[in-house]
């Protein structure tokens, strides 16, 4: 201790000249004492709770805001810049020492730190899920728009630089030329994130986009480095420093390319299917990334390259694409990431403009450039075949801007090639072109349009001598097997073949760019093993009634919320008649529930609501137990209405099957008011005539009437049908004053099914009979 006390004691030795031994003591009051403290120093003083409640109060008045411009079809990114604007300067700033508590200066350090690492991430989860590949896949439409719409405006940029050269202040003209080069950029994140918030992406008009932003921001990122490398080179000192980047660049692709991305093979060969990747191969990647990042920096190259290149190196898709888009997405996208735009909205300040000369150039280069980037988009799209509808929305999701260019904008910021009126003037630019864009392409596009005019698209109206298209839809190997029992016994044969189009849904996991594939193409999908069983399954069932039956089977690989697209975008290509969904729940052996999935049953309304052509759901509880026959009993439960009638055109063609008995049960109501028009009643009678002509020639199939009061009445014979069935066909819909159903809607809760088919789905109901719930074509006009 002694020793100790001297040393403390001992005199320093003397420096030279006038420098002294002082040593300066920074205090960093990073944790705040709490309540219990002394109290001479505020709250906002210590810098980790100052941090949080600036954090609070980022994310509340954003979500704030979001809430209320939502309504108005704006994006997120509008309420997060607005958010900045609004603790920034232009307005709280006014109030000198409110600012001074909450977001002082020396506080702004650590917020720009937790922005940056999320936009760091948030770049490298887009490089994950974005597929170069699909590159070499795209059609010539999407390559013909997307080069001529980097070239054009590339061009026009060069032109713009030697037209102005001479009007433009020296002091100024790094600033001009970086606001020309990044309007010229395509970034496929911010068009991603666009297409997401319109509900777009599965679209036609959404994949076409997609390909052409992958095409694109490719082109614009490799010709952009091409030309900064140029402009290095023009510049006759500089020339060692061009070659010492070049390389350096070339040596960091390299070690991405030969050494990271073997890597990330060997982590995938090491995980067993079906499995995510450990949370030591997670962090590991993320280890990467920060790596990655300071060698780009280091390179001479912008930061977020690095990152992007890494995460292009990284395979797509399950398991470690997906599993760090799992355990990433929410934290970086939802929450460091926009980080980002709200602090550049904070930096914005409109109230203190110096030089209105070049605030008026910079928004004249701004709508030059917008305008040159309109054109080169719409016009290559109307000359490959586009309506002028769609090619202009094509152009504005194109033109549109967002975090990307924000970053590019706050880089430029920092190192002092923008001064903060330029800023301010481009981070609204920002602002302005993302709502603007979302407006125009929501009214330009409206995907419920889309199937218009597709008239007479069910099976009343196919001939029963005719061919008869099917779009049957699976989740799982279940929903195969159940659909086919229901296509066997629809009965194909020569004079009515059957054309089933069997489209196999995956969710979009690890990748930004959704697919529909074509297996009759060769296409291969990720899927497995499970896949490839479902595509047995119908291939078994198409050699088992070879000549009568064709089937055609697809994959879609996309987001739930936009699976009902990619559903009816193909039934409406293939002019399908009728589209059979699987229910979202499912049994097993015992009868007990084993899967209740909200997400598949939102699918099936929102196809319900679009779909361009006859929708049934179906119940399947073929795996619970039932005594085998070589009978299926199919009955039919007819109220009256367009969907009844569908339920029973169907039941008609399924009666020319040998195996099964068709019964048809109508409902009439003791005082004969069955509640339809007049011109229903004739339509219904005509068919029930058919039907009961039908059963005079054909010994299996019966007609019965059963007259009822009410819905309670109608409720014990439709559970006496539970048991004497094995398929329950039923239309969805009907008129609210159905004396027959009286009282039944009050209890319907899963209003996709109507009254009827909410009665035989319920969980309690213990007899194995699936359930057909037919919904008629909705006539768009």
């Amino acid at each position: 201790m002694d020793a100790v006390v001297d040393i403390l004691l001992k005199p320093r030795p003397q420096l030279p000249g006038n420098v002294t031994g002082d040593f300066c003591y920074i205090d960093i009051s990073l944790h705040s004492p709490g309540v219990w403290g002394d109290g001479r120093a505020s709250f906002f003083h210590f810098i980790l709770p100052r941090l949080l409640f600036q954090l609070a109060i980022i994310f509340i008045l954003t979500q704030s805001l979001h809430l209320f411009l939502r309504r108005f079809n704006l994006p997120r990114l509008v309420s997060e810049i607005l958010a900045g604007i609004i603790l920034g300067p232009s307005f709280l700033g006014q109030m000198f020492s409110l600012q001074e508590s909450l977001f002082s200066p020396e506080g702004d350090m650590y917020l720009e730190l937790l922005s940056r690492i999320g936009y760091i991430f948030f770049i490298f989860l887009c490089g994950v899920k974005m597929d170069p590949r699909m590159v070499l896949t795209t059609g010539i439409k999407a390559w013909t728009v997307g080069v001529l719409g980097v070239t054009i405006p590339l061009s026009s940029g060069l032109a713009f630089n030697l037209l102005n050269r001479a009007t433009i202040h020296r002091y100024r003209w790094p600033a001009y030329k970086n606001i020309v080069s990044i309007q010229n950029l395509f970034p496929f994140p911010v068009v991603a994130s666009m297409l997401v918030d319109l509900q777009i992406m599965n679209s036609e008009l959404g994949r076409l986009a997609l390909a052409i932003a992958l095409i694109s921001d490719l082109f614009s990122d490799l010709s952009y480095t091409i030309l900064t490398y140029g402009r290095i080179g023009q510049m006759g000192f500089a020339n060692v420093i061009m070659i010492h980047s070049a390389v350096l660049t070339v040596l960091l692709m390299l070690f991405l390319l030969f050494v990271l991305r073997p890597a990330f093979i060997g982590i995938i060969k090491r995980t067993p299917e079906g499995k995510p990747v450990t949370n030591f191969h997670v962090i590991f990647t993320a280890m990467m990334v920060l790596l990655v990042v300071v060698l780009t920096d280091n390179v001479g190259i912008n930061y977020q390259y690095g990152p992007f290149l890494l995460g292009l190196a990284v395979p797509d898709g399950p398991p470690l694409g997906a599993t760090l888009v799992d355990r990433l997405e929410t934290l970086v996208s939802g929450l460091f990431a926009p980080l980002l735009l709200t602090f550049c909205g904070m930096k914005v300040n409109l109230v203190e403009l110096f030089d209105l000369k070049f605030v008026a150039t910079v928004w004249g280069i701004l709508a030059m450039c917008l305008s040159v980037k309109l054109v080169a988009v719409f016009g290559p799209a109307v000359a490959c075949g586009l309506p002028g509808n769609d090619a202009a929305a094509l152009a504005f999701i194109m033109t549109t801007q967002g975090i990307v260019q924000m970053s590019f904008y706050y880089y430029n910021s920092m190192n002092q090639t923008f001064d903060g009126e330029t800023f301010s003037m481009l981070t609204i630019s920002v602002l302005i072109q993302a709502a603007v864009a979302n407006l125009i392409v929501k009214s330009l596009y409206d995907t419920s349009r889309m199937y218009s005019g597709y008239q007479k698209r069910d099976i009343q109206n196919t001939s029963i001598n005719s061919e008869l298209r099917v779009l049957s839809c699976a989740h799982r190997i279940d929903d195969v097997l159940a659909a086919r029992k229901i296509l066997e016994t629809t009965y194909p044969r020569k004079e009515s073949p059957l054309t089933v189009y069997a489209l196999h849904m995956m969710e979009l996991v690890g990748r930004a760019h959704p697919q529909l594939i074509d297996h009759q193409l060769g296409q291969k999908s990720s899927g497995g093993t499970r896949t490839q069983k479902m595509i047995d399954i119908l291939s078994s069932f198409e050699s088992q009634y070879s000549g009568f039956v064709t089937v055609q089977q697809f994959t879609a690989m996309s987001l739930t919320k936009f699976m009902h697209h990619d559903i009816c975008t193909l039934a409406f290509n293939k002019l399908a008649s009728l589209i059979i969904l699987p229910f979202h729940r499912k049994w097993n052996q015992q009868g007990k529930i084993i899967l209740d999935s909200s997400s598949l049953r939102a699918i099936n309304c929102e196809v319900l609501d679009l779909s361009p052509c006859s929708v049934a759901i179906l119940v399947d509880r073929h795996r619970v137990r039932r005594n085998p026959s070589s009978t299926y009993n199919i009955g039919v439960a007819f109220f009256g209405g367009s969907d009844d009638r569908e339920a029973l055109a169907y039941a008609k063609r399924m009666a020319l099957c040998p195996s099964v008995q068709l019964t048809v049960v109508r409902f009439v109501s003791w005082d004969g008011h069955g509640g339809d028009s007049q011109w229903d009643a004739v339509l219904d009678a005509e068919l029930l005539k058919e039907a009961r002509m039908q059963g005079a020639h054909q010994d299996n199939v019966v007609y019965k009437e059963e007259r009822v009061k009410d819905g309670a009445e109608t409720a014990l014979i439709v559970h006496d049908m539970e048991e004497a069935f094995d398929l329950v066909m039923v239309g969805r819909r009907h008129k609210v004053d159905t004396p027959q159903l009286l009282g039944l809607s009050e209890w319907n809760d899963l209003p996709e099914l109507g009254p009827i088919g909410d009665m035989l789905a319920a969980p309690d109901v213990d007899f194995p009979v699936s359930i057909l719930v037919v919904q008629h074509q909705n006539i768009k006009t």
